[in-house]
């Protein structure tokens, strides 16, 4: 009975602040871009484009070897995630059939392991998910970053620009970023196997240690100035 008072309050409570903080985190990054580091990354990204669309006969390599290094750390994450969304679909199928041996306390029903393994199995999905589109995006850029706009400047019907190419960059970043954040709400799922009490505890060491991944402000002040400045020679060009 105590087990299951645990798992109706902290397993709940935990979810709830895994949601939250990132719930903050989305409305901090559209915000306050330059105190996030996904912003800072994201404002330096378009910046890298446009340099290297200014010159692509000496910076295409360049860009293609960096885009390349980006699709092969989406492409590991998401054939571990599928790797292991195999296994846990391996153990939901004998756990229909037999109760786990890894729980703490009373908790043996199998219906309930079965739950907390589709949850894990979810998350693995998702971040598979995520990782595929990451190297879509990053696929597109790959060939875009190399287009000669100069060479086509006098054609009126072409529409690519460096933000165009910029934008597909960052969401191949953010897909990445979503696939990562999946494998982190798996650990606390997995912890939850051995019960809520370690499950609670994972959720509030991942929050505390993402809040000093994700803000920064060290650098959003300069950022913040080279955005702007950027956005001013955009509106001159006009």
């Amino acid at each position: 009975m105590r087990s299951k008072v645990l798992d109706y309050t902290l397993v709940p409570s935990g979810l709830v602040l895994m949601v939250s903080y990132h719930v903050w985190l989305l409305y901090r990054i559209i915000t306050q871009p330059t105190q996030t580091v996904i912003g800072i990354n994201a404002i330096n990204r378009r910046i890298w484009v446009k340099t290297m669309m200014e010159d692509t006969s000496k910076n295409g390599v360049l860009a293609v070897q960096t885009l390349r290094n980006n699709i092969m750390a989406s492409t590991l994450l998401a054939s571990t995630a599928i790797m292991l969304s195999s296994l846990i679909a391996v153990l939901m199928t004998h756990s229909s059939n037999q109760s786990s041996g890894f729980a703490f306390g009373d908790d043996k029903s199998p219906l309930e392991f079965s739950m907390k393994y589709f949850s894990i199995l979810l998350c693995f999905l998702l971040a598979f998910l995520f990782n595929v589109q990451s190297i879509r995006y990053y696929s597109h850029a790959s060939i875009l970053i190399n287009v000669p706009l100069k060479k086509m400047s006098t054609n009126s019907t072409t529409h690519l620009t460096p933000e165009y190419v910029g934008r597909a960059l960052n969401k191949g970043s953010y897909f990445w970023s979503l696939g990562l954040r999946a494998f982190y709400f798996s650990f606390p799922l997995f912890l939850w196997i051995f019960g809520p009490i370690p499950m609670f505890c994972s959720c509030l060491l991942l929050v505390f240690m993402l809040y000093f991944l994700d803000i920064t402000f060290e650098f959003g002040l300069a950022v913040g100035k080279v955005d702007e400045e950027e956005h001013d020679d955009d509106e001159e060009a006009v």
